[in-house]
């Protein structure tokens, strides 16, 4: 069970971020960063030369991630304060992005479209988008109830009516699917 947090059956970051195929240089947009779960190690691996934005619209992850990124002098990390279901509410630039991960908050936006929309808008041509949510169908005490979670087929339907194209899956662990994306 490599690669999987001890007792948990959860993947690590590192497991998770390695199937993303990032490169130094990449610039990451990590929607609803949390506590910098996965926004740690993508900054690692793209390097000083490249970049993650960590959107969240609480203050108070993003001062965790900063406190985190200081202690391990990760330079390449910059927390913006977003809502994500607003036009632009990213703050980044059209088509700067290399690559956009989604990562359980589907289950609770109001607006899951305008997420996926807002992902597309910063996105580059041919930039990827990886979806890690909730399975749908496992009845679990970790994470939300299950009438709140996005079916995978859900998940594909709202990211191909924002413009993407499905390329493949990826393990998400045993309580999440991964879903990878490219920008048509």
């Amino acid at each position: 069970m490599d690669g999987f947090i001890k007792g948990t059956g959860f993947l690590s970051p590192e497991q998770v971020v390695r199937q993303f195929g990032l490169e130094k240089g990449d610039h990451v947009a990590d929607f609803g960063s949390g506590h910098g779960y996965l926004t740690i190690p993508m900054a690692r691996i793209v390097g000083g030369d490249g970049k993650i934005f960590a959107l969240d619209i609480q203050k108070n992850s993003l001062d965790i991630i900063r406190s985190k990124a200081r202690l391990e002098h990760l330079l390449n990390i910059e927390t913006v304060r977003a809502d994500l279901e607003e036009p632009r509410g990213s703050h980044i630039k059209a088509g700067y992005i290399n690559f956009a991960v989604i990562s359980n908050i589907l289950f609770q936006v109001e607006n899951k479209i305008a997420l996926f929309e807002e992902a597309y808008r910063i996105l580059h041509r041919g930039g990827k988008l990886a979806v890690i949510e909730w399975e749908g169908s496992l009845q679990s005490s970790l994470g939300p109830p299950l009438e709140l979670r996005i079916a995978k087929d859900e998940a594909s339907r709202l990211a191909s009516e924002a413009g993407f194209k499905l390329i493949s899956e990826f393990d998400g662990g045993t309580h999440h699917y991964g879903l990878l994306f490219i920008k048509k």
